[in-house]
């Protein structure tokens, strides 16, 4: 979204009904600075009053969005283009938060292990201080895992050999599924078969 536009596209609405920025920032119960922010393209209006701005400007949500009023032979076409941006939007942030998991699982494998390294060759007396060193790697390097699987979980999709089916499976099976890197053993809520099911990004 073209933030720029849509600030211009704001200030332009307000304008041709008679609003000043602290008027109309006192309609929604905001700042003024909030107002003016939108205006100049640094932020969007929250979702939450978006529709209560939309009210007040007498536009709608798919024109706020398009920074112009948007006529009913665009509309579709519009609301087409808004829903592939959106995909392809949530398709990049999957992305960047599989990569977010690999940095995840490595460094709960270095919290994991210096511990153990430490514990194992470095001489600590007495010997339940060597076994607290050992076992402080272990609770930071589960929480990491939990993060990671997590995230494994939430981006992208699972899909299914035999069907074809694209799916986000539950935690629970994504936590005691088989797996060799980003590929599960998992049941299809689809078809029902268990397969061995690739990660994707795209549901297309």
């Amino acid at each position: 979204m073209d933030q720029v536009k849509i600030g211009r596209f704001i200030a332009e609405r307000r304008k041709s009904i008679g609003l000043t920025q602290a008027q109309l920032a006192e309609k929604l119960s905001i700042t003024d600075r909030a107002v003016s922010k939108w205006e100049n393209g640094k932020s969007l209006p929250d979702s939450s009053i978006m529709l209560e701005l939309c009210a007040e400007l007498g536009i709608t949500v798919n024109d706020l969005l398009s920074g112009e009023v948007v006529t009913m032979e665009n509309n579709k076409k519009e609301m087409e283009n808004r829903l592939i941006e959106m995909v392809r939007e949530k398709e990049q942030a999957d992305k960047q938060l599989l990569t977010l998991e690999w940095v995840i699982g490595i460094f709960s494998l270095i919290v994991l292990f210096i511990p153990i390294i430490i514990g194992s060759y470095v001489p600590i007396e007495p010997e339940w201080k060597r076994t607290a060193i050992v076992l402080s790697g272990f609770i930071p390097a589960i929480i990491g895992f939990a993060f990671a699987m997590k995230i494994e979980q939430v981006a992208g999709y699972y899909e299914c050999k035999n069907c074809g089916h694209k799916y986000v499976p539950n935690f629970k099976t994504i936590s005691f599924s088989m797996h060799m890197g980003r590929t599960r053993y998992m049941k299809c809520p689809e078809c029902g078969k268990k397969t061995w099911q690739k990660k994707v990004i795209s549901k297309d």
